[in-house]
């Protein structure tokens, strides 16, 4: 188009856009533009999480190793720190405060290794959880992929720690008088609901980490007082004899407490179907679903503002 100005000369103006006037949304639908790093449908993410499967595998796999890299026991550590552990709490609850009352030692020992190696899975879940987004921005923001990736990753590393342990708990289990039988196999489907439980749990304090970074700090605390409501060191049934039984009830069907007590169920012949709380499978299933499902969709639901701000 051209206009004639006061002077004679003529001026060229730009002809009117067919965009003028269009929203930036109308504009990138126009154009069939989408958002960098949107978060895709629940099916879709589900899909795409399983296709990362391989990188999720040999991540938790790098990290497992990296972790004990510097230290001259190298990966020793990671069945000498659960044992350590259960020596302290050994000599503090087991002698001086006699927490094993009801229960002879060649069962006690067995029981307290059995729930420190079971409680610190749940417990470095957690932990690596809450950082698995803000320990891991530069990753985030370098690459495009599903971000569940992480914490599920964390929860597979704590998984294949574990299994270093059960060797040695294995030989304990043994040593005290615990032979193999067939209530062993039912420490795999405990392992399996309780790592569905923790990689939940751990995705759920993934979303919450990135946003408050401070919460790093507190879980410790958390945890600690978690594994002291769990039965870690005792029997809970045994050391609150006598207290109102909603009070036994609510600690025993706790997931930590419920997890612990399968296994030990499975592995130490003394420990029998009386120390279990009622309905404790249908629980160890219920806690599993509920935090992985939840854990799940909650961590989702945030995709596509981790690594943002």
């Amino acid at each position: 188009m051209s206009d004639t100005t006061h002077d004679g000369a003529i001026t060229m103006t730009a002809r009117p856009s067919a965009d003028d006037g269009l929203s930036p949304a109308q504009l990138a639908s126009k154009y069939g533009l989408t958002v960098s790093g949107a978060r895709p449908g629940l099916t879709e993410y589900v899909r795409q999480l399983w296709g990362r499967r391989h990188f999720i595998l040999a991540f938790s796999q790098a990290k497992l190793t990296a972790q004990y890299s510097m230290a001259k026991l190298g990966q020793l550590w990671q069945v000498v720190t659960p044992l350590l552990n259960a020596l302290v709490y050994f000599l503090i609850f087991g002698l001086i405060l006699e927490a094993n009352r009801g229960m002879a030692v060649e069962v006690y020992i067995p029981f307290l290794v059995t729930g420190v190696f079971v409680f610190m899975f749940t417990q470095s879940s957690v932990m690596a959880g809450v950082r698995a987004i803000s320990g891991n921005l530069g990753l985030v923001r370098a690459l495009h992929f599903p971000r569940a990736s992480l914490p599920v990753s964390f929860a597979l590393q704590q998984l294949q720690q574990l299994m270093f342990s059960m060797v040695v708990l294995l030989l304990i289990v043994i040593g005290f008088g615990s032979y193999p039988q067939l209530s062993w196999l039912l420490v795999i489907p405990a392992l399996v609901l309780q790592f569905v439980f923790n990689a939940g749990l751990a995705m759920i304090m993934a979303r919450l980490g990135s946003q408050t970074p401070d919460l790093a700090q507190l879980m410790p605390f958390i945890m600690r007082t978690w594994m002291y409501a769990s039965g870690v060191m005792f029997s809970i049934p045994l050391m609150l004899e006598g207290k109102p039984t909603w009070i036994v009830n609510l600690l025993q069907w706790n997931p930590a407490a419920i997890y612990m007590d399968l296994i030990r169920f499975a592995l130490i012949d003394d420990y029998g179907s009386r120390n279990l709380p009622d309905h404790v499978w249908a629980f160890a299933v219920g806690w599993a679903v509920l935090f992985g499902v939840c854990g799940f969709v909650y961590f989702w639901k945030a995709e596509e503002r981790y690594g943002r701000g």
